[in-house]
């Protein structure tokens, strides 16, 4: 049987840390971003990390 290809989509939106957990983007910092404050901007800069309810299915996606 075949390798498993991963979905690229999610491999290209999502990356794994050193310990396993699961880094995204903000949404809504694409564009329209006049009415938003600096201080909202500046935190969509930043990554976060995946809940704990949505990991299992992430991973099942960008490692398969």
């Amino acid at each position: 049987m075949p390798k498993m290809k991963s979905k690229r989509g999610a491999a290209k939106r999502f990356k794994t840390t050193g310990s396993g957990k699961v880094k995204r983007h903000h949404a809504f910092a694409g564009h329209i971003m006049t009415k938003k404050s600096s201080k909202r901007k500046r935190n969509l800069r930043q990554s976060a990390i995946v809940s704990n309810s949505e990991e299992k299915r992430v991973k099942q996606l960008i490692l398969s």
